[in-house]
């Protein structure tokens, strides 16, 4: 009894500093902004939540409705999908609270845990999957009302393994992250899994077009298979419930609750040693000094020493970097996809890219745009508490921001010649005017994208941490005006090419954008030239935010 009081009055401890935080943070411009930004993409999600669970709802009532339940584990493996692979792809959009930060106070495990759940159930995908989970369950209720206490039963393990699950692989992909290798090992893994699924649309249209018996052959070998899986144990045991065959549909129960007590176990394991103070250092062991020959740094014709030295420390850390890594490859394997997606049907073909090949390298110029989103508009979050080393140092924070973004403008326009390469290579070489328009697009969108990004990076810093799933995105806030500033960019881009097409002259596009990007560059200029005032008036937040633990 005296441990179920010192738990409950450690979690409502919790839950009065995080309302806290939250209040104390509204008395800021950017805490307001970031509020205003939460409610819109909680708007959304909030759609997505309720729509899809209508929508599921709807078609589980039709299936059994229809005499076909077996359908039901389609439903279960969708949400299954979507809650575990749906934080990963949205960690722009989330928030990520590190739960880890209260084992600095006398809490107990019990209470850890306990927090870490809590974190979780309240994470977007959490809440979209129960939701979807709960549209299901009222689909089943509404066709067959009898089975409505153990359908609630099964629902509610299923979303319970789900909850266990999602934790479980966080903080076992945490472990793996604190360590340098295994950091760069799990980034080489997370670049294959994004490639990975920019073929699923190119492999489902080529697979149903028409029927093939291997397809056919693997759904019934794997069909049996997905039925000793959650989602499939989920369906199974519902289904069992409703004919009823009450044996077979407990011992499905059994299983998924048998996942789940495992799932639960190894998360125990993790947040356990976590608890006991684990600590991952990645400090090199002790070694007998050795002389060292010293290297001059770089020299960048036509720029300041502190220019150069900022884009050599820059070069250096974006190419360790599996982000860095997918940013480069992410627009041309798009176009693979695009190009080797359209050739599914050699007679009629498809997609935008197959019947305007013209089109292709504007595609990838902001493609191109869109993948530096994260890098542009966070440009001191990789440099977390060393940002105290730019005050310390004699060195303008002008020529600080002037080397970001020369690296920026370096990657971008190393993958603008790669992709032109691969647009020559997979279409047909893009037209001069073509070029020239494209290169103009991206001298135009570039500097208005560093001039909002330097100054998101002042009042909207965000510390990446690496080592913390989920860490590695910019603020809501920051990513919300990325997007949309991404947007009117295209849309101007999208607008200029339509007015060359409809002259049959891509040059006008080319002249207009090239108007477009003489009124950009002195916003640019502008911006830049208040870098250190800004800084200034800002060193205490940015500092304050960078090196928060």
């Amino acid at each position: 009894m005296s441990l179920s009081i010192k738990n409950s009055a450690q979690l409502s401890a919790i839950a009065w500093l995080r309302w806290r935080l939250f209040v104390n943070a509204l008395r800021t411009t950017p805490g307001k902004l970031e509020l205003l930004s939460r409610t819109l993409i909680s708007i959304a999600f909030t759609v997505l939540g309720l729509g899809g669970a209508f929508g599921m709802g709807l078609l589980a009532f039709i299936c059994l409705s229809q005499g076909k339940p077996q359908l039901l584990a389609i439903f279960f493996w969708i949400v299954f999908f979507f809650w575990q692979v749906f934080p990963i792809m949205a960690t722009a959009f989330t928030s990520q609270s590190d739960s880890s930060d209260l084992l600095r106070f006398p809490l107990s495990y019990s209470s850890y845990f306990l927090v870490r759940l809590a974190y979780s159930a309240f994470d977007p995908a959490s809440v979209i999957g129960s939701l979807w989970s709960l549209g299901i369950l009222f689909g089943v209720v509404f066709a067959k009302p009898a089975v409505l206490p153990w359908a609630a039963l099964v629902v509610l393990s299923f979303v319970a393994f789900n909850l266990l699950l999602m934790q479980m692989i966080f903080a076992w992909v945490e472990r793996w992250l604190a360590q340098r290798r295994t950091r760069e090992v799990m980034g080489i893994l997370f670049v294959l899994l994004m490639l990975s699924f920019q073929l699923i649309g190119p492999l489902t249209g080529r697979y149903s077009r028409r029927a093939r018996p291997e397809v056919h052959r693997f759904v019934e070998v794997i069909a049996p298979v997905q039925g000793f899986l959650p989602p499939g144990l989920a369906a199974d045991a519902i289904v069992q419930g409703i004919y009823p065959q009450w044996p077979v549909a407990l011992s499905s129960l059994s299983l998924l609750c048998g996942f789940a007590l495992v799932i639960g176990y190894a998360l125990h394991m993790r947040l356990l040693a976590q608890y006991r103070g684990e600590n991952l250092s990645e400090v090199a062991a002790a070694s007998a000094p050795t002389e060292r020959q010293a290297h001059l740094g770089w020299n960048l014709l036509g720029f300041s020493s502190p220019v150069a030295a900022v884009f050599e420390k820059e070069v250096r850390y974006l190419m360790r970097s599996g982000p860095m890594l997918l940013t480069l490859i992410m627009p041309i394997f798009a176009l693979l996809v695009f190009r080797f997606g359209a050739m599914n049907s050699a007679r009629h073909p498809i997609g935008f890219l197959a019947r305007t090949t013209d089109m292709a390298f504007p595609f990838a110029a902001a493609y191109m745009l869109l993948m530096l989103t994260n890098l542009v508009y966070n440009i001191f979050g990789g440099d977390a508490a060393g940002i105290q080393f730019f005050y310390a140092a004699p060195v303008s924070f002008r020529d600080i921001v002037v080397a970001k973004n020369l690296t920026h403008a370096g990657i971008l326009a190393v993958e603008s010649v790669m992709a032109w390469a691969v647009v020559a290579l997979l279409y047909t070489p893009p037209a001069l005017d073509i070029t020239v328009a494209t290169l103009a697009g991206l001298v135009f969108a570039a500097p208005l994208n560093f001039a909002v990004g330097n100054v998101l990076s002042m009042y909207s810093p965000k510390k990446l941490d690496f080592s913390k799933f989920g860490r590695q995105r910019a603020s809501q806030m920051t990513a919300l005006v990325g997007v949309l500033l991404q947007l009117v960019v295209v849309g101007i881009g999208v607008a200029v090419f339509s007015i060359g097409r409809y002259f049959g002259n891509s040059w006008v596009a080319a002249l207009l954008l090239l108007l477009l990007a003489g009124a950009s560059f002195p916003v640019y200029v502008m911006i830049l030239k208040r870098m250190d005032r800004l800084a200034l008036e800002r060193r205490d937040s940015l500092v304050a935010e960078l090196c928060r633990a």
